[in-house]
């Protein structure tokens, strides 16, 4: 036979009850209130993923893997030989060469533009998170004018195996056309498949015959390192073979390289980030109005509560419980929304964030915004009401 709810379960319900529908007594304030919760904690947490889509290149970034570039900027390449030389160094496993391509898309629109290089055969040795098919790959290593696109690439153009890929050279002028011969898979959610990948040795043959002089260059080298505690010191080898040379080189781990970019839009990022925090005080100050109206409302019920016997603390609780309950029903909802809206975006923009998904630090986030903003906007009006005398109280007019 099953026991009956004890007394301290049965209070426990009894005052959730109570707040509930306390919060609903006033229901237009009550629901403006819990809508602006919604796009309060919608906003934060979406344009906290667009910041942390803006690092997700970076995120991926290995430890063992290096990149070298030239010294002085990175629009300047390096003599092709250089790989060599770095292959030789203690503690190098394999060397990629990787040029930017830059063509052009059946236009210059916004929707059209992605990422090409030009790389050695054992690019996906050295990126293992690209998932790819022997077959494929073995096919792309025997066709020159191959090349290998990510999944998200082949997904938003239709692409498949035997395509053709007209470009318009943009740094390499002339028309280009490349056969698709695999598509590579990301590894999981976090991995960047929005790139075309195609033989550094063809580029090369073609400017050979087109622009000699441009001929035997590489824009970076991708190193990897057979141990990731070793970065440091083997950039620094890597630099001091070249130091006093034509083009002297800078070494750097692929998330420093990446984070370079980043901090360029760092402006950019770090408004996107106040935005957010900035969005959270302002439905701070509109929970803490609605239940400082709220407590002024009611205080004659609360000096009611006092002459039946609850305590300041059960008057409090009420309040702040009312405040948290509130804070809860705009946040719940909020965060309900946030992956729809994401992967709407994600749809729409997709070749500008390839990785753009609500991250479980992002919900926590709006978890704790939520948890914050519910009890500061109680504490005030929950002290005044707790301290009230119940003469005082019952004389009030609200």
């Amino acid at each position: 036979m099953a026991r009956p709810p004890s007394r301290e379960w049965r209070g426990l319900v009894y005052y959730l009850k109570l707040i509930f529908k306390n919060i609903f007594r006033h229901r237009l304030r009550s629901t403006l209130t819990i809508v602006g919760l919604v796009v309060a904690i919608l906003a934060f947490g979406f344009l906290q993923t667009v910041v942390n889509a803006w690092y997700a290149g970076a995120d991926m970034a290995s430890a063992t893997r290096l990149v070298t570039r030239n010294a002085t900027s990175l629009v300047f390449p390096l003599p092709a030989y250089y790989r060599e030389r770095i292959r030789s160094i203690d503690g190098v496993k394999q060397v990629v060469i990787s040029n930017w391509f830059g063509g052009i898309y059946k236009d210059q629109s916004f929707a059209n533009q992605f990422a090409q290089f030009a790389v050695d055969d054992g690019m996906f040795d050295l990126y293992p998170e690209f998932v790819t098919k022997p077959e494929e790959l073995a096919a792309w290593k025997a066709d020159r004018r191959g090349a290998m696109v990510g999944r998200l690439l082949a997904d938003i153009y239709g692409w498949k195996i035997g395509d053709t890929v007209p470009l318009k050279g943009a740094i390499y002028p002339g028309e280009w056309q490349f056969t698709v011969r695999g598509i590579y898979e990301p590894g999981d959610e976090t991995t960047i498949t929005r790139q075309l990948y195609f033989h550094w040795d063809y580029l090369n043959e073609q400017l050979k015959k087109r622009f000699p002089r441009r001929a035997e260059f590489a824009g970076v080298f991708l190193v990897q390192i057979a141990d990731g505690t070793r970065a440091a010191e083997i950039s620094q080898v890597v630099d001091k073979e070249f130091r006093n040379s034509l083009a002297e080189t800078l070494t750097e781990t692929e998330k420093a390289f990446q984070l370079g970019f980043i901090a360029q839009m760092d402006a950019i990022i770090t408004a996107i980030r106040i935005v957010s925090f900035v969005v959270i005080v302002i439905i701070f100050a509109v929970v803490a109005n609605t239940m400082a109206m709220t407590a002024r409302e009611r205080m004659a019920e609360y000096a009611t509560f006092k002459a039946l016997g609850f305590g300041p603390g059960y008057v409090a609780a009420l309040i702040v419980g009312e405040s948290m309950m509130m804070t809860a029903l705009g946040a719940g909802i909020g965060i309900a929304l946030s992956f729809p809206l994401a992967a709407a975006f994600k749809k729409l923009l997709g070749t500008m964030f390839p990785v753009f998904h609500v991250s479980p630090e992002t919900v926590a986030m709006q978890v704790t915004a939520a948890v914050v903003v519910g009890i500061l906007a109680g504490l005030l009006p929950a002290f005044r009401a707790s301290r009230v005398k119940i003469v005082d109280g019952l004389r009030y007019i609200g």
